[in-house]
């Protein structure tokens, strides 16, 4: 008798892990985590909810994507707009290089998220499924680096709140650090010759 309530508990429980995950910015992968911890479920069960989230994520942003494309040839304001966010996209992922193989693309997805990194699949001649493995590759990389630091911080801290607001501050720091040194170091190799 206890089985089938256990049983949806345990979907209750992932059902709710699962929202958290769709959160596509801010704190839905360390809240995800801990949720899924406090409720019990293995590090397993979170990658697959994951996983779930990100393909959930490409059923509902390719069509977004597309139909932003198709009104950016049909609309000049809208067109431009694409173009600076084409401009920008270009900009922020400079360092990955011009030529955009798999790694590349799976880099961007890593090191932005899985929609810049589909877009540039998309604009590097990717169709959907490969472009989205692609893409979903990357983030599943960044979720298992992101789900092994929320657990570790928080078995360090024993504290959900604020395992969570360092992740948070880490998830957004360490990227600005990084294109601040990378910066540095372009300015000084050219003074330096």
């Amino acid at each position: 008798m206890t089985e089938p309530v256990s049983t949806v508990s345990s979907f209750k429980s992932a059902w709710e892990v699962l929202l958290l995950f769709l959160i596509p910015i801010g704190g839905g992968i360390p809240g995800g985590v801990l949720l899924a911890k406090s409720r019990n479920l293995s590090w397993q069960v979170m990658t697959v909810l994951y996983f779930i989230s990100d393909v959930i994520l490409a059923f509902l942003f390719e069509p977004i994507m597309l139909l932003a494309v198709r009104i950016g040839k049909r609309s000049p304001g809208f067109g431009r707009f694409l173009q600076a966010l084409r401009a920008s996209t270009k900009k922020s992922t400079a360092h990955y290089g011009s030529s955009m193989g798999p790694l590349a693309l799976i880099l961007v997805a890593f090191g932005v998220d899985p929609m810049t990194g589909r877009a540039i699949a998309a604009a590097s001649g990717h169709g959907f499924l490969t472009g989205w493995m692609l893409a979903i590759t990357g983030d599943m990389m960044y979720f298992s680096l992101l789900m092994v630091s929320t657990l570790f911080l928080n078995n360090i801290l024993g504290d959900g709140t604020w395992t969570t607001v360092i992740i948070l501050a880490v998830m957004m720091i360490v990227p600005m650090l990084v294109r601040k040194f990378r910066e540095r170091s372009r300015v000084a190799v050219p003074e330096a010759l």
